[in-house]
C-alpha cells in the first residue's frame, strides 16, 4: 500500500515538472481557470497520498482486499 502512494507522489511531482514552466503563460481566462483546477486537482492527489502514507486515512477499497486475503492466507 505504501508503494502505491509513494508512486503516486512520483507521478503527480513528474506531471507537475512538465506543466510548472507552462502555467505561467496562460493568457485567457479560460486558460487560467484550466490551470487553476488543475493545480487544485494535483494538491489534492498530493494531500490524499501524504494522509495514505501517514495513515490518517484508510488506503482504498482495492488494496484493502488484498490485506484481507493475505491474512485469510497466513492464518
Amino acid at each position: 500500500m505504501r508503494q502505491y502512494a509513494i508512486l503516486r507522489l512520483l507521478l503527480a511531482g513528474f506531471l507537475l515538472y512538465f506543466a510548472w514552466p507552462v502555467i505561467p503563460s496562460a493568457a485567457s481566462q479560460l486558460e487560467l481557470v484550466f490551470w487553476g483546477g488543475w493545480l487544485l486537482f494535483l494538491v489534492l492527489v498530493v494531500g490524499a497520498n501524504f494522509a495514505t502514507l501517514l495513515h490518517i486515512t484508510k488506503p482504498p477499497v482495492m488494496e484493502q482486499e488484498r490485506v484481507r486475503r493475505r491474512q485469510t492466507l497466513n492464518h
